[in-house]
């Protein structure tokens, strides 16, 4: 099977792995050259990682990523693709722009899957002359290590769609949970709330960024509290997803305004240096 991946970003590098090590074909695409550069980097490096544990074996990474290739022609990549997994920035008018050109280059028997956590893939469908054969892929990160895929089947998926995607996410080595569209699937609008509600609770004083994170850690399981996770995924993203779900679903997701406040600020979270807390670069 070829795969086509459509962006190298923090995403897209990841999934791309993940296509790797299914043993697919796998074109990694971006319009940026150095950002290809910098995602197959990445990717070497979690392979370098993998054989440094006894994960794989030289040999057994050589052919992994002699699969790998990168590209800035999108026609190349997708002229025969089999599976495409569009990871663009989460911009519906960009992803909608990707859906057009894919509709124009993509061969019409390709499954088409994109990894929004929260945009109608139902709108992107429509592009399509053929909408039956999208769905909703959304992996999370870290996606080496992170084991869910959460598929989503828009108005007008079809059977044999949510089928092959779960076959390719089974090969991936990924669990998989079915969901119906609507406004940030299960996992997202959950943590969005959560993650806004730390947020009013830190503009209010009741506690510091440290200790509800600890607190979460500590007293309900969570692998990572609130504020480090915003860190990891960015303010900006947060933001706008809660953008998103308060125009769609009302008044409770309505952004809080420390939020707004850092994202003005510049503090967009681990990949700037900077976010609820400060890192080293």
């Amino acid at each position: 099977m070829r795969v086509a991946v459509l962006g190298a970003g923090t995403m897209g590098r990841g999934i791309a792995h993940a296509a790797l090590s299914a043993g697919f074909d796998t074109r990694l695409f971006d319009v940026a050259a150095p950002a290809l550069e910098q995602g197959e980097a990445a990717i070497r490096a979690i392979v370098g990682r993998s054989i440094e544990l006894g994960k794989a074996a030289p040999a057994d990474a050589a052919a992994l990523l002699a699969r790998l290739s990168t590209h800035t022609d999108l026609a190349a990549v997708l002229q025969d693709a089999d599976f495409i997994i569009e990871a663009a920035p989460e911009r519906l008018d960009v992803k909608l722009a990707l859906f057009r050109d894919i509709d124009r280059l993509a061969p019409p028997h390709a499954i088409v899957t994109t990894n929004t956590s929260a945009l109608s893939i139902t709108e992107m469908a429509a592009t399509l002359a053929l909408p039956a054969r999208v769905a909703g892929m959304h992996f999370f990160n870290p996606v080496h290590k992170m084991k869910l895929i959460e598929i989503v089947r828009a108005l007008e998926t079809a059977p044999a769609t949510l089928e092959a995607v779960v076959e390719v996410a089974g090969r991936m080595g990924k669990e998989t949970v079915i969901v119906r569209e609507s406004p940030g699937f299960i996992t997202t609008r959950i943590n969005a709330g959560l993650g806004n509600e730390a947020f009013y609770m830190l503009m209010e004083g009741v506690a510091s960024a440290a200790d509800i994170d600890k607190a979460l850690k500590l007293g309900l399981n969570h692998p990572m509290g609130p504020f480090e996770l915003v860190d990891l995924v960015g303010l900006d993203t947060r933001l706008s997803i809660l953008e998103y779900l308060y125009a769609t679903l009302g008044e409770k997701y309505r952004p809080c305004p420390l939020l707004v406040e850092y994202v003005n600020a510049g503090r967009l979270g681990r990949k700037v240096g900077r976010g609820v807390y400060e890192y080293s670069r």
